[in-house]
């Protein structure tokens, strides 16, 4: 699968709407697609699995499914920083955020 979400398509010049609209359906394209071969892949799963007496079932597969649908919903725009309040270095904000978790206590 593959979207052409240029701004010349066709020799059509595209406004930033139409810009936007066509990577917003490129994008659920894809999600499904992905959501349909990871169905795909999650039946060969269970149905291959080797240990027959710890077998697979659809329940381990929960937290991919959770990942997967989590791609419906962005913070933003593909293209756009998923913080739009925090100031840029250049207009005074910090030049470094510590974005590591704390540890366990």
């Amino acid at each position: 699968m593959q979207a052409n979400v240029g701004n010349v398509e066709a020799g059509v010049d595209k406004t930033p709407q139409q810009l936007e609209a066509a990577q917003e359906e490129a994008r659920r394209a894809f999600i499904g697609e992905l959501w349909q071969r990871f169905e795909t892949l999650q039946e060969w799963a269970v149905s291959h699995w080797p240990d027959q007496k710890n077998p697979l079932s659809s329940a381990d597969f929960v937290e991919a499914r959770k990942e997967i649908l989590s791609l419906r919903s962005p913070a933003g725009p593909l293209n756009q920083p998923a913080t739009r309040d925090a100031a840029e270095p250049a207009d005074g904000g910090a030049q470094y955020v510590d974005v590591t978790p704390a540890p366990w206590p």
